[in-house]
């Protein structure tokens, strides 16, 4: 603990409520933190015996403005070793690509949630520790700055698993049941729910998300169900809730699992009898909300463990999706991986790319503790700094250095053992069945051609016919 402790964070800001928020959030994680106001004293802070006990850096973006970047590659020249993190009021995938070349480790958007700033802070420790494993967070995502698409065609993937969360849920977006995502993070929880909304007799009304877990806990009841004037202390006016706002619309609940269990029992009465109290009031709203709800953790276990309510988990599991991990759906990380790219490519600052079979082999040795998340971030990250066309294992150093020789062995053997993302050999060496290929070839064109099965068909020189039929032989679940 004490060398936690010792840890020292230099934030870069100038706006008081900020640097009392971020000093605080810190503190959680046990650093200490230096404020200065200006370049000019971050710079000679550097080269005082605090500045040698920095281990990151915290960057308003306000403070230097258009030369934020400049000031980022002015300290990493200085400190190349030391992390450096840039926090913005700016969404721009631009700037975040000046950003990282200039020398950024992360990228943070204001208002930052509690949990991504801590997130952060963890990445710059094992960044530090050099004994230390690299977690997920290396690869934290600047996939915040793409533009999240809301619709099931948009959602990449054959593995069966996969598929049938797709055809639960579009079946759901039919009706105005509430629905419960459950699965990792990194999964693409938050996009399913994007897509039942776009697909649901709701959608020409806005969806409303709010992060249970991003959210305080004592002002968490109040902004689903609003209060009254002086309905308690700090209540000075009215405040509509988010449930009430939302009447005829939708409403999703991430993160519910991390919903403190008396706002838990309010929701399970809200729903039960279709109405919204706000606090301090006496009486209560007729609603009718839609709500989508997903979360990181089975609620089932929850529930036994008297950390979820029963009576709210059935209120709320009447349709239950589960979307797989990544790891247990590897072979669609090749069509992941060309999608990712081309919408990266769209962006402005960067280029469409290709990528190797030895990067795809690269990036199918890794088990994505983070899921398809950290798989877009890892291909933001190497786009970002590529100079030629294609992406190659070389672009990807964390994952050669998590993988270790496992992963280069793959690498290796990447332009003998694999072609277009299709393993042609076992981890003993002898070659796969031709049956386990053409599967792996089927799968992988359902997922490059987005599931339609026309084009597929065409693609593999093979009827509509043929190509069901072979779905069914060789237990390949095609539903979209």
């Amino acid at each position: 603990m004490a060398e936690i402790e010792q840890r020292l964070l230099m934030l870069i800001a100038d706006e008081p409520a900020q640097c009392r928020l971020i000093t605080a959030l810190a503190a959680r994680e046990g650093w200490r933190t230096l404020v200065v106001a200006d370049a000019e004293s971050a710079i000679a802070t550097l080269g005082t015996r605090q500045g040698m006990q920095l281990s990151a850096i915290i960057l308003d973006q306000w403070v230097p403005g258009d030369s934020a970047c400049e000031l980022i590659a002015e300290l990493r020249g200085r400190r190349p070793a030391l992390p450096i993190l840039m926090l913005t009021t700016s969404a721009s995938p631009l700037l975040a690509v000046e950003a990282m070349r200039a020398g950024a480790t992360d990228y943070l958007i204001k208002p930052i949630a509690p949990d991504r700033m801590m997130q952060a802070l963890r990445s710059a420790v094992a960044r530090e520790t050099a004994n230390q494993e690299v977690g997920r967070d290396e690869l934290q995502p600047l996939t915040e700055k793409l533009t999240i698409a809301a619709d099931f065609e948009a959602m990449i993937g054959a593995a069966p698993t996969f598929r049938t969360a797709l055809a639960i849920g579009a079946k759901a977006a039919r009706g105005n049941s509430p629905v419960l995502v459950t699965g990792e993070s990194g999964t693409g929880k938050e996009m399913l729910i994007r897509a039942i909304h776009a697909a649901s007799q709701r959608s020409r009304l806005p969806l409303r998300i709010i992060n249970v877990g991003a959210t305080t806990p004592n002002s968490l009841e109040s902004l689903l169900f609003g209060h009254e004037k002086g309905a308690f202390p700090g209540a000075f006016e009215r405040q509509i809730g988010a449930i009430q706002h939302c009447d005829g619309a939708t409403l999703a609940l991430d993160e519910i699992d991390r919903m403190p269990l008396p706002v838990q029992q309010r929701l399970a009465e809200a729903l039960a009898l279709g109405n919204c109290r706000p606090m301090g009031a006496r009486h209560s709203f007729r609603v009718d909300v839609r709500f989508l709800l997903a979360s990181n953790h089975p609620l089932p276990e929850m529930v036994a463990h008297d950390e979820f309510l029963p009576e709210l988990y059935q209120a709320i599991s009447q349709v239950s999706i589960s979307l797989p991990n990544l790891r247990e759906r590897a072979g669609d990380i090749p069509a992941l991986a060309r999608h990712f790219l081309a919408r990266i490519g769209e962006q402005p600052g960067l280029r469409p790319l290709g990528i190797t079979d030895g990067a795809l082999a690269l990036l199918g040795a890794y088990d994505w503790p983070g899921n398809v998340r950290q798989l877009q971030a890892a291909l933001f990250r190497a786009a970002v700094f590529c100079t030629g066309d294609a992406l190659t294992a070389d672009d990807f150093p964390q994952l050669t250095a998590m993988n270790g020789m496992g992963a280069a062995a793959a690498v290796s053997g990447g332009t003998q053992h694999e072609s277009a993302g299709v393993m042609l050999y076992t981890a003993e060496g002898h070659l796969r069945t031709l049956e386990d290929i053409e599967a792996d070839v089927i799968r992988l064109a359902i997922g490059h051609y987005r599931g339609r099965m026309t084009e597929v068909a065409r693609r593999l020189g093979i009827g509509r016919s043929t190509l069901y039929r072979k779905l069914t032989d060789l237990g390949i679940d095609s539903a979209a």
